[in-house]
């Protein structure tokens, strides 16, 4: 089967949409960063009609983000850039914005530096980089539950885990972006708003 499902998504889709709805609300074009099974695509496409909601991920995701497509036929649903950080070419155009959730804790250091560049380049001014995910503050777990987190990730590989809040946002001004809001989500997790 070539369509994926994700609990996560499931439960954190709703939370998720509630916050960035008045912050995508002057906006028409949005890339998603690490579309995954395609689930939030389509939930946030089915809600937020007025904007055109662009996936990407690598190649191996797109049956799936492509399965969750047929099944809703949305006018303002794009089907998936090939975007692997740091091996694709980032697109041309521009966005006025990019939402991304649980990818800077799956990718390098390295990794997370380049998408950050790349977002940089592809917003316009004022376009806002909402990212949602756990995050530490002063290099402190915010919960017993993403501790563990973060030792299952070191686990399955080195490269993993928890960023530190405070990195983020430095690198986030290392290409002209600042944090704008950072909202406290279910699960111990947040969603980062920054503007450029």
């Amino acid at each position: 089967m070539s369509k994926l499902f994700s609990a996560a998504c499931e439960r954190n889709s709703a939370p998720i949409l509630q916050v960035i709805t008045p912050l995508l609300a002057d906006c028409r074009k949005v890339l998603e960063i690490g579309s995954g099974t395609g689930q939030h695509a389509v939930y946030f496409a089915q809600h937020l009609t007025h904007l055109q909601w662009q996936t990407s991920d690598r190649a191996d995701y797109h049956p799936s983000i492509l399965a969750w497509q047929a099944e809703v036929s949305l006018p303002n649903l794009l089907p998936p850039l090939e975007l692997n950080i740091g091996h694709s070419n980032w697109p041309k155009e521009k966005f006025d914005a990019v939402f991304t959730a649980n990818t800077c804790h799956i990718m390098a250091w390295e990794e997370v530096q380049l998408m950050f560049g790349g977002v940089a380049a592809l917003l316009q001014n004022g376009g806002r980089f909402c990212i949602y995910g756990p995050f530490n503050y002063h290099g402190q777990f915010t919960s017993p539950s993403n501790e563990q987190f973060d030792t299952s990730l070191k686990q399955q590989a080195a490269h993993m885990g928890i960023r530190d809040i405070e990195k983020i946002t430095q690198l986030a001004e290392q290409h002209g972006m600042r944090l704008q809001d950072d909202v406290a989500m279910p699960a111990n997790n947040r969603l980062l708003v920054l503007m450029k």
